[in-house]
Parts: structure tokens; sequence; C-alpha cells
């Protein structure tokens, strides 16, 4: 795997695919304390105008950080991770987290990043500053 010191400007981060599952967003929701209705009772949710239940924003992002911190392993830190929900996840969806490096400083790497649907509709957006540790 490229050490983070040889990413240079528009290089690529790897690509995460992610699937959720209804079983991670009831986790998800006894781990964080979010039992809000629309991520766990269907019928709720599509009474609610959603189509069925949609999984928390977090774990979204969480997924996203969990791509970050694969790539950077042991040789940075994520020092800013800066997020917009875009669109609704629902469980099932195909999930792909990918990113490219768009400014390199010394000892810093920002990085703008994306999540996508299968439909290739964004449903996250953001950047990320990671911190190269010498």
């Amino acid at each position: 795997m490229k050490s983070l010191q040889k990413y240079e400007v528009s290089d690529r981060l790897p690509v995460r695919e992610w699937v959720p599952t209804q079983v991670q967003v009831r986790q998800y929701a006894e781990a964080s304390g979010d039992y809000n209705p629309i991520h766990l009772d269907d019928n709720y949710a599509r009474q609610a105008g959603l189509g069925g239940v949609i999984a928390h924003g977090m774990l979204t992002m969480a997924q996203m950080a969990a791509m970050l911190t694969e790539w950077i392993g042991t040789e940075g830190i994520i020092s800013n991770l800066e997020v917009r929900f875009e669109q609704m996840v629902r469980p099932g969806d195909k999930i792909k987290f990918y990113g490219f490096v768009k400014e390199r400083l010394e000892n810093c790497l920002i990085c703008n990043i994306e999540a996508v649907n299968a439909q290739m509709e964004k449903v996250l957006t953001g950047s990320t500053s990671i911190t190269i540790i010498l």
C-alpha cells in the first residue's frame, strides 16, 4: 500500500463499499441512543413520507471515517472531518465511499470525500484533513 508521504494532489483514495443492514441500523440506534422511529419502524417511516426506514446519517459518516482510518493506518490521524448529508441511505443500499487529495501541505493531506448509492446519487459529501505522523 502506498505511503501517505507519497500522496500528491489529485491522487485517489481507496474505495470502500458498504451495504447497511437492518441489524446495523438497530445496533447503531442502541449504541447512540437515537431510537427515532424513522430508523426502526418501517410503517412509521412510510407514514412520515420517507418510503421506509432510513439509516442514521451519523452511521453513514462513521463508515466514511472507517474508510479513512483503514487508508491512513498508523501513518496519520484524521484531524478534521466535515460532511453534508445529501440523500437518505436505506438498509440494502449499496454505498461506495471514495475521495481524492485536493491539497498537499508539508505534513497534511486535504481531501474531498463523497459517498454515492447504486444510482450514482451523492448521499454524503465533504472534506477531511489528514495529518501525517512523521
